[in-house]
């Protein structure tokens, strides 16, 4: 089995969820249990994806129907309790090993707006097999971040 690695998808283009949407698609398709925890996007419809399970299984946890950018102060507030819920279950998965690859997308974003700070995602991080992929999306990514990851990808659009 290859060693796993830690990848991120960030930059000001678009198609990094979809990068990595696709990396997970690849591993379900050779039998691998993926994850995908969606951060910052609401409760939007992934009738298509549904149709991977069990192979791949997204999650969500806010309440919101509506993205964080569209959401009001307090809607934003009331979500940071189950963006912690999140980053949890994201360890709890890593540390019992119940997938081979973790997509946490737009995890950049909730770094970016002080949701969880770089350190409570690294020590999710952390938590990983020696077997496991996780990737990471989102625009910007703090130094601290980059470190820890073996592969970053700059998705921007060229001028």
């Amino acid at each position: 089995m290859d060693k796993g690695r830690i990848i991120a998808y960030s930059g000001t283009g678009i198609g990094k969820t979809s990068a990595a949407l696709g990396y997970g698609i690849k591993a379900a398709g050779q039998g691998k249990q993926v994850y995908v925890i969606q951060f910052m996007k609401g409760q939007l419809s992934n009738d298509f994806l549904d149709k991977l399970e069990p192979e791949l299984k997204i999650f969500r946890f806010e309440q919101s129907v509506d993205s964080f950018d569209n959401m009001t102060v307090k809607e934003r507030e009331e979500e940071h309790k189950n963006y912690a819920n999140a980053l949890n279950f994201a360890k709890k998965s890593l540390t019992t090993g119940e997938c081979d690859v973790l997509i946490l997308d737009e995890i950049l974003g909730v770094v970016e707006e002080k949701i969880a700070s770089e350190e409570d995602v690294i020590d999710v991080l952390r938590s990983k097999s020696m077997f496991t992929d996780i990737i990471l999306t989102g625009i910007n990514m703090s130094k601290e971040l980059r470190d820890v990851c073996d592969v970053v990808y700059n998705i921007s659009k060229e001028e």
